[in-house]
């Protein structure tokens, strides 16, 4: 994969074989300490969901993030290190906190460039990252969902993970999109150029 400066990507990983990834309430708390702790520091994170089984997060890339780094025999950057490190670290906890062996994830994070040429595709990105637990019928309104950025993004919490300002001069979006995500319009993306 091809990564550029200054550009956006939907990270995302599942579960091996589809299974859980969080089993727990503190299970999610742990993901995202270490998400601050291994790949805030080389990157701006704009948004994320967590979801039982798997994460997202839409990241916008900055130089530290493109910096090469060896590992061993392979070189690397630092943003796709950052992300191997969370995963691998976070796998070990969750091993020896429930007495399990084995992959916890997928073998390869997903990185996807979120600048197709379609001026809609970046809006409909980030609904689709916060409208997971939506689409999961896990609740009815996403003020209900504790994982993920959507509560901070609104002010209803006070996150600092992310960057919500550059997160809404990227996508475009408003407090009035946000809401109308929260409430499970479908159409609400399509509203604004």
């Amino acid at each position: 994969m091809q990564f550029y400066k200054n550009s956006i990507y939907h990270v995302y990983n599942q579960g091996n074989n589809r299974q859980k990834i969080f089993f727990e309430r503190n299970d999610y708390l742990r993901f995202l300490e270490k998400t601050k702790a291994l790949v805030k520091p080389n990157c701006d994170l704009l948004a994320y969901c967590l979801m039982p089984n798997h994460f997202h997060f839409l990241i916008q890339t900055n130089e530290k993030s493109l910096q090469n780094i060896k590992i061993g025999n392979i070189d690397l950057i630092r943003i796709t290190n950052s992300f191997r490190l969370l995963l691998s670290e976070f796998a070990k906890e969750i091993n020896i906190k429930y007495h399990r062996t084995g992959s916890l994830f997928r073998q390869k994070t997903q990185f996807s460039l979120v600048d197709n040429g379609d001026p809609m595709y970046p809006k409909n990105v980030i609904k689709y990252v916060f409208s997971n637990p939506l689409e999961a019928k896990m609740v009815s309104n996403l003020n209900e969902w504790e994982y993920s950025s959507f509560l901070d993004m609104i002010g209803k919490r006070n996150g600092k993970l992310c960057d919500f300002d550059l997160c809404k001069e990227i996508f475009q979006i408003s407090i009035e999109d946000l809401n109308d995500i929260g409430n499970g319009y479908d159409d609400i993306l399509y509203l604004k150029e």
